[in-house]
């Protein structure tokens, strides 16, 4: 059995802590024999465990205590600390692996509840989970959800060398907005929303660019995000955003610019690791 769960967006400029998409870079595991101890194979990161420590292991567990060990395959090509959703990635595989060791017949809103309660908030774990563009909220322990289509796009990610650590980009946020400017914010996020519904990027990235619940704070951590957002607005993007808690910028592109505003980034910066995506409709999938 192999599981393979997508990376993710989370965000997309003003729908913070609530809007994701899905994205074709994915996480796979494959479940091997049972063992006496759980085994996790995997060319990763060194500081990543082998054992029952890891957190696909450790979530599966949470969500069935008595799993029978295995020996457990892992691939990635999710960037690790960047702003795409890695560890929501492994949670998704976590449940799944639960799911279907355990025969537990999960709904995806049982997926869902279980994934936003182990991450706090649903915007990674929605769209890894089902895929495409999602609109979730998390209230009184409750989470509500709209998966939608995105239109077809290019998606480029530019993608920095160093890691930036959630709990560091959160921590440069403000602990409040104003009335005033929480109107505002959410106005433009729900225009944004609207718009991709209407299948209307250019209006929909117009939005992005126009965040003001968390980029602005983030600015400081992520000196590159201005430069790029210029490249991308001259070489006629549709949208430019941090994705998630940085320091992955995504440019949402008409694929006939996208080789043009390769090499503009190409020329920004020789040493950034760019790929070209395209959003995964279909989330996590079991075959």
């Amino acid at each position: 059995m192999k599981i393979r769960i997508p990376a993710t967006s989370a965000n997309l400029g003003p729908g913070f802590d609530s809007c994701g998409i899905a994205l074709s870079q994915y996480l796979v595991i494959e479940v091997l024999e049972p063992r006496e101890h759980w085994l996790i194979e995997h060319d990763l990161s060194a500081s990543i465990p082998t054992n029952e420590e890891n957190l696909l292991v450790q979530t599966a567990l949470q969500v069935k205590a008595d799993l029978p060990p295995h020996k457990i395959k892992m691939t990635s090509d999710i960037p690790v600390a960047r702003g795409l959703g890695s560890s929501s990635s492994v949670i998704i595989a976590g449940i799944e692996l639960a799911n279907r060791l355990g025969n537990l017949n999960l709904s995806v809103k049982e997926k869902l509840d279980i994934a936003t309660t182990i991450e706090g908030h649903p915007d990674n774990v929605a769209p890894a989970i089902c895929g495409g563009f999602v609109v979730a909220s998390y209230n009184d322990q409750e989470v509500s959800y709209v998966k939608h289509h995105f239109p077809e796009c290019d998606v480029i990610a530019y993608i920095p060398n160093e890691e930036l650590l959630t709990k560091e980009s959160r921590e440069a946020l403000p602990s409040e907005l104003t009335f005033g400017e929480a109107v505002k914010a959410s106005s433009i996020a729900n225009v944004m929303i609207a718009a991709v519904l209407n299948g209307n990027l250019p209006l929909a990235g117009k939005m992005m660019e126009k965040d003001l619940f968390h980029e602005a704070y983030r600015a400081k951590l992520v000196p590159h995000l201005a430069a790029v957002r210029k490249i991308s607005q001259e070489e006629g993007g549709y949208g430019c955003y941090l994705s998630g808690a940085g320091p992955t910028i995504l440019m949402i592109m008409p694929p006939d610019r996208t080789e043009r505003m390769l090499k503009r980034l190409k020329d920004l910066d020789a040493s950034v690791r760019l790929d070209v995506l395209s959003v995964d409709q279909e989330g996590v999938q079991v075959y």
